[in-house]
């Protein structure tokens, strides 16, 4: 039975990838940051009448879009983020894209979930506010725009594979006919 426990929202990893650029360490920073906001898709229907018929309308599925990426972390002497920004407006790369892993751990550390973010390209990086009566961490911030993402579950650890298929099918011709099967396989390798 799957746990239905709320994730917690101070455990993430980020992961960024940036293949073909030289001089960028893979993955980019660390995966330091301290912030994580924007990932979300939305989608907007098409709102369709039939004619005639003022008092209903129907709701196709619309074109789906995607926020920002918006990342924040403390400033360290790796600047690899600032390089892929420069990188990709200016010279041979040009829009360089990117990769992005962010995965959502548990008190303990475990994976609960991982979203893949796909052709990231680096909007904006900001520099920390710099004020000397504060004696607060440097935040820099970085905003991603991004193709699509996809949501996983961990996978299962050491090798653990379960897998749960259930078909079913009914026709009609001189009779009905119903059948059912379902099957599991749990293998170690």
């Amino acid at each position: 039975m799957a746990d239905e426990r709320p994730f917690l929202a101070f455990r993430f990893d980020v992961q960024i990838s940036v293949p073909g650029v030289l001089g960028l360490t893979n993955p980019l920073c660390n995966a330091a940051f301290a912030e994580c906001d924007g990932l979300e898709m939305t989608m907007e229907p098409k709102t369709v009448r039939e004619g005639g018929n003022n008092t209903q309308q129907f709701h196709l599925v619309g074109p789906v879009s995607y926020g920002t990426l918006s990342l924040k972390r403390g400033m360290t002497s790796n600047i690899d983020l600032w390089k892929w920004f420069t990188q990709s407006v200016s010279g041979d790369t040009r829009s360089a894209r990117g990769e992005a892993v962010v995965i959502m751990r548990n008190g303990e550390g475990k994976e609960q979930v991982r979203f893949k973010v796909h052709d990231c390209l680096p909007l904006k990086m900001k520099a920390p506010a710099l004020n000397a009566k504060e004696g607060l961490l440097a935040i820099e911030e970085m905003q991603l725009a991004y193709r699509y993402f996809e949501i996983e579950e961990p996978q299962p650890p050491f090798g653990l594979s379960a897998g749960i298929g259930v078909s079913a099918s009914a026709g009609v011709s001189a009779g009905v006919g119903f059948s059912a099967s379902a099957s599991a396989s749990i293998g170690f390798g």
